[in-house]
C-alpha cells in the first residue's frame, strides 16, 4: 500500500492514542489499566530517551530502546503494534518504515514478542524478516 502517513505522536496525541491502545488491549487479551498505560506512554512522547511512538492512518507502534552486549549496543522492541484494518498492506507499510526509524536511531537489532494465541501476527512479522529466537524470556513484576 502506497501512500500510509505515519508520524510521530506528541503528548497531544494522548487522547488518540488510549482510544487505539485500549482497542489492541481488548483485541489481544491484555488487561487495560488507563492510568498504567498513560505513565508508561508520557515519557515516549517528549523525548527519545526511551523510545518512540507512531501513529498511522489506522494505527499505532511504540518502540522502545535497549543495550545489549549480543546485540552490539542498543537495539530495539517493538512493544505494541497495532492496526485496526487489516489486510490492506499499512501494516507491512508501517513494519518497513519502523525498522529505518530503528536503523536511523542506532539499533541494531529489533525485538518483539506475540501472544501465542496470535498466529497471524507471527506469519506476518515472519513475512518482515523476524526469526523466532530459540531464548525463552522470562519476567516479574518489581
Amino acid at each position: 500500500m502506497r501512500g500510509v502517513q505515519i508520524r510521530r505522536a506528541t503528548p497531544t496525541d494522548l487522547s488518540a492514542l488510549l482510544t487505539l491502545v485500549g482497542e489492541f488491549y481488548r483485541a489481544d487479551h491484555h488487561h487495560y489499566d488507563e492510568q498504567r498505560v498513560i505513565r508508561a506512554l508520557e515519557p515516549l512522547l517528549v523525548d527519545d530517551n526511551y523510545g518512540q511512538v507512531w501513529l498511522f492512518d489506522t494505527g499505532y507502534a511504540v518502540v522502545t530502546w535497549s543495550y545489549s552486549l549480543e546485540s552490539g549496543g542498543r537495539d530495539a522492541l517493538v512493544d505494541e503494534f497495532y492496526v485496526r484494518n487489516r489486510g490492506r498492506g499499512v501494516g507491512g507499510a508501517v513494519m518497513r518504515a519502523l525498522l529505518g526509524k530503528c536503523r536511523e536511531a542506532g539499533a541494531l537489532k529489533v525485538f518483539l514478542e506475540t501472544e501465542e494465541h496470535n498466529d497471524a501476527a507471527r506469519r506476518f512479522y515472519r513475512r518482515h524478516g523476524f526469526e523466532v529466537e530459540r531464548s525463552t524470556w522470562l519476567s516479574r513484576e518489581l
